[in-house]
């Protein structure tokens, strides 16, 4: 994973010692605390192609984090209760991503930043750009599906860029292709 970097900051010399000032002390704290919130955060974002269960799995996710506490439903036409992720009317009815979001929670002592993507080919490039923001991929994979080309579009992206992916296998409940 490549290392975070703080923001260009006229108090902090190319050196990485604190630029000499009134107050040094200060100067040295800020840029201590700014590292530390730094290392804290973590984002990563969900790929796959469609229906592998990306959007029920970042659900899943905000609901243990603690950051929901009662997960929406996908596809539910009838329900009040509809994905955190899905904000857009089309996305309710229909089930699924048009544009990327952005849900953060905190997590054994870290912030992360979960960005959940849209997985039809029609909205790819709103993926390809969350891919140019995150320091690791969470690849879903439909069991019973298999790996679709989409899906191979989306590592060789990540494999492109050099970021790390971790593979989830879903609905392993179906069969899946031989």
């Amino acid at each position: 994973m490549a290392e975070a970097t703080l923001p260009d900051d006229p108090a902090i010399s190319d050196g990485g010692a604190p630029a000499p000032s009134e107050n040094g002390a200060a100067v040295s704290d800020e840029r201590t605390e700014l590292q530390k919130q730094v290392a804290r955060r973590r984002t990563f974002g969900i790929i796959s192609h469609p229906d592998a269960g990306k959007t029920t799995l970042t659900e899943k996710m905000l609901l243990l984090g603690g950051a929901i506490h009662e997960a929406g439903t996908i596809k539910a036409r009838k329900s009040d209760r509809h994905a955190t992720s899905d904000w857009m009317n089309m996305e309710k009815e229909r089930g699924i991503s048009v544009t990327s979001s952005v849900m953060q929670f905190t997590h054994g002592g870290r912030v992360l930043n979960l960005l959940d993507t849209p997985g039809h080919k029609d909205f790819s490039e709103d993926t390809y750009r969350v891919l140019t923001a995150v320091d690791s991929a969470l690849m879903v994979l439909d069991h019973a599906a298999g790996v679709e080309q989409q899906t191979e579009k989306l590592m060789e992206v990540c494999r492109m860029r050099e970021i790390p992916i971790l593979t989830f296998i879903n609905k392993l409940d179906r069969d899946g292709l031989p």
